[in-house]
C-alpha cells in the first residue's frame, strides 16, 4: 500500500516569466542565481526591497517556456505588478496562470515520490524535488485535476502539508513572517539555497552581502516544541518577562504542538544558560535548531 501523501496547495499560484530576455531579467532582480539553471531545475528565491528586506518569496522552476514562480496566492497579483514595473522595455512575458493550473506537494515516501516525478513529467509543467530541502518532498506544477489523478496515495490538505513543512523547520513568507519586515538571513533563506553570494547585483544585494560577510545575522527562524497548544502567529516568545522573538506558524500534534519562531539566538542562549524558561502565551516551549542549519545557539557570553 502506498504511503505517499500529496496535497493541492490551493494557497499557491504560478506566474510564468517568458520571453527572450527572461533569464537576464530575473538574474538582475532576485536573490537566487538563475544563470546556468537547466530545464527541470529549481531554486528558492526572493525579491527584496532596496533596503534588503523580503518583499516577496517564491520558488523558481525552469521550464520549456521560460520560468515559473511558485508564490503565495494572496500576493501573486502584487508580485506580478511589481515584476511588470521592473520589466520596462525588456523582452519579457509575464502571466498569472489560471487557478486550475496549480501546485501539488508530494511527500512521505521517497520511492513513491520518485514514481510521481516520472509520471509528472508526462503531464506537468514542472516536477521537481523541493529546492529548499529534499526532505520536504516533490512539487508538481500543472493541471491540478490531471496531476491528482495520476498520484496513487493519500490525498491531504494544505494544513497537513504545513505540519510537514513545520516539522522540517522551513519557514515561508506570510505564514511565518510578513513581507517587508525581515531580511533573507532572518528567514534562513541563505541556509536553504535561496541567496547567491557570488552572482552580480540584484535589488537589495548590498545589504544582504554585508550581513553575510560581517556575520551580523542575530535573528533566525528555529523550531519550537510545546506540550500545549500555541497561540496565533505573531505572539511574543518571552524569557524572564522580556521578548526574545515572535511565533510564526504552528500546528497541533495531539496534545502537543510544533512551530517555527523568529528568535534572537543570543538572548535564547543567555536564557538557557541562566535556567530561564521560554514562554509563548501560556505554553512553555523548547527550542531546536533545524538539523540542516549551519548556525547554532551562540555562547551566552556573546549576548548583549
Amino acid at each position: 500500500m502506498s504511503t505517499l501523501s500529496y496535497a493541492h496547495l490551493s494557497d499557491r499560484s504560478l506566474i510564468r516569466v517568458g520571453g527572450a530576455e527572461a533569464q537576464h531579467f530575473l538574474q538582475n532582480l532576485v536573490t537566487a542565481d538563475i544563470d546556468g539553471m537547466a530545464e527541470g531545475g529549481a531554486r528558492a528565491g526572493a525579491l527584496l526591497t532596496p533596503q534588503g528586506k523580503i518583499l516577496f518569496d517564491f520558488l523558481i522552476y525552469r521550464v520549456e517556456t521560460g520560468y515559473l514562480l511558485d508564490a503565495p496566492s494572496e500576493t501573486a497579483a502584487d508580485l506580478l505588478k511589481r515584476l511588470t514595473f521592473y520589466r520596462l522595455r525588456a523582452k519579457v512575458e509575464l502571466e498569472l496562470l489560471p487557478e486550475d493550473i496549480g501546485v501539488i506537494a508530494v511527500w512521505d515516501d521517497a520511492s513513491e515520490a520518485g514514481n510521481a516525478l516520472n509520471l509528472g513529467l508526462q503531464a506537468a509543467l514542472a516536477c521537481v524535488t523541493d529546492p529548499r530541502l529534499p526532505a520536504l518532498g516533490m512539487r508538481i506544477s500543472g493541471s491540478v485535476a490531471d496531476v491528482s489523478a495520476m498520484l496513487d496515495g493519500s490525498p491531504a490538505d494544505v494544513a497537513a502539508y504545513d505540519l510537514h513543512r513545520i516539522s522540517k523547520g522551513v519557514p515561508e513568507g506570510l505564514k511565518d513572517y510578513d513581507y517587508s519586515d525581515i531580511f533573507p538571513h532572518d528567514a534562513d533563506l541563505d541556509q536553504l539555497g535561496g541567496v547567491s553570494f557570488s552572482k552580480g547585483c540584484y535589488v537589495g544585494q548590498e545589504v544582504v552581502s554585508r550581513m553575510q560577510h560581517r556575520g551580523s545575522a542575530r535573528k533566525r527562524f528555529v523550531q519550537i516544541e510545546s506540550g500545549a497548544m500555541l497561540p496565533e502567529k505573531g505572539a511574543d516568545i518571552m524569557a524572564g518577562g522580556k521578548s526574545v522573538g515572535a511565533l510564526g506558524s504552528s500546528a497541533g500534534t495531539g496534545d502537543s504542538a510544533v512551530g517555527l519562531a523568529l528568535l534572537r539566538l543570543d538572548k535564547v542562549a543567555q536564557a538557557k544558560d541562566n535556567g530561564i524558561p521560554l514562554q509563548c502565551g501560556d505554553a512553555e516551549i523548547l527550542v531546536k535548531v533545524p538539523d540542516w542549519a549551519s548556525f547554532s545557539l551562540p555562547e551566552p557570553s556573546t549576548a548583549d
